[in-house]
């Protein structure tokens, strides 16, 4: 990681190269490859939802600094208190129904199943559930005696502050990834975090895969010809360019400026992102590969992304394949784009990857991910080394 400022850092920048096979990481409502027509060739896309769902996921499980998403916490709510706290599951899901109602946020009764969902999806740490819980016990008399919500009219016996009091806490992925809840005041949380929809460098095209299942009883009985089930799915491959920022300044604010904090979340979510990978169609593409090239900057003036570096689609290779000439597009880019900023802004810069060309344009080269990651952290946080 080459060092040119040692203040200042605003924005730490991701760029990634990573070359993925025969695959369907994120699929659209017709369970086709998503794209996106771009310097007029067709290439495959991978949403920046779902590439940030996998990091997200990801960063929970190393960090085991997990947070729930539902519109179903009433449920949840109900399931702990009758399966780990011994309630009578009539009085558990009534609990549920009255935190669902209880908050500031406006609900909806499933007429079949008798639960109540929030209109608004809630993101809370893990922990709200159990404290949520413990709100229900500690009204356990006024929930006895009360009624099952039924209507949205109806209200419920727990206090509407409390509720949303628990609504509005957050932890370290909710201070990094953001959380929009305007129905409960003061819960929203801006993302210190933004992803780009990923896209290959290069155009794709979509190949169709027919399959078709064989009875195993028929098969052994040799008594039919054909198959039990047919049908076909959507594939593409490529090398995708993919590129994260980290906003320095919105982190540290989210945590009250807890530099140490806003390191180690940094540090997670650049891990994360680098070894993430969207999950669709795993079981039939095992498509785990990791990324060609990996370059960070640590920027004192605005990100930077460079997909421009791959309007004009790259050509493969004289042997093939589409991974050096992007790592190189890449490479010249980033000097080009440094140089019309005045080669500004830049407080640090490195790469990681397979090649063992050293491209200058991208900094120094690190050993590994881990060591890429651990000097960058450092540029960006010097002054939580002193």
């Amino acid at each position: 990681m080459v060092a040119k400022s040692n203040t200042g850092a605003r924005f730490v920048d991701m760029h990634v190269v990573q070359s993925v096979p025969f695959a369907n990481l994120n699929r659209d409502d017709n369970n086709s490859v998503k794209t996106v027509a771009y310097g007029g060739t067709e290439r495959t896309r991978v949403s920046s939802q779902s590439w940030k769902r996998a990091a997200r996921t990801y960063f929970q499980e190393e960090m085991g600094d997990a947070a729930l998403r539902t519109r179903r916490i009433g449920e949840r709510v109900a399931r702990l208190l009758e399966e780990e706290r011994g309630w009578p599951g009539a009085l558990a899901a009534r609990a549920g129904q009255h935190v669902a109602a209880g908050s500031s946020i406006k609900f909806e009764v499933d007429g079949d199943s008798a639960a109540v969902t929030t209109n608004a999806m809630v993101y809370v740490p893990h922990g709200a559930v159990a404290e949520l819980a413990d709100l229900a016990g500690e009204f356990r008399a006024a929930l006895e005696g009360a009624k099952d919500i039924k209507k949205p009219s109806d209200k419920s016996v727990l206090p509407k502050d409390r509720v949303d009091g628990v609504l509005r806490s957050r932890n370290g992925v909710i201070n990094l990834f953001g959380r929009m809840l305007a129905e409960v005041d003061d819960a929203g949380v801006d993302g210190a975090v933004q992803v780009a929809h990923a896209l290959t460098t290069h155009g794709t095209d979509i190949e169709l895969d027919y399959f078709s299942a064989v009875d195993d009883v028929t098969d052994v009985w040799n008594d039919s010809t054909g198959s039990a089930h047919m049908g076909h799915a959507e594939f593409s491959a490529g090398v995708f360019y993919r590129f994260a920022t980290i906003d320095l300044k919105e982190l540290a604010d989210n945590l009250g400026g807890d530099l140490a904090a806003a390191r180690e979340l940094a540090a997670g979510f650049l891990e994360a992102f680098v070894l993430s990978l969207p999950q669709a169609k795993k079981t039939a593409t095992a498509p785990h590969t990791i990324p060609d090239l990996v370059h960070i900057a640590v920027r004192s003036d605005r990100p930077l992304s460079f997909a421009a570096a791959f309007e004009k689609p790259v050509r493969a290779g004289q042997q093939g394949g589409y991974s050096e000439p992007s790592r190189n597009a890449l490479a010249e880019y980033a000097a080009a784009a440094n140089a019309l900023l005045g080669n500004r802004g830049v407080v640090a810069a490195g790469w990681a990857g397979v090649d063992p060309k050293n491209p200058k344009e991208l900094g120094e080269r690190a050993a590994s991910f881990p060591a890429l990651i651990a000097a960058a952290i450092a540029a960006a946080y010097p002054q939580a080394d002193r």
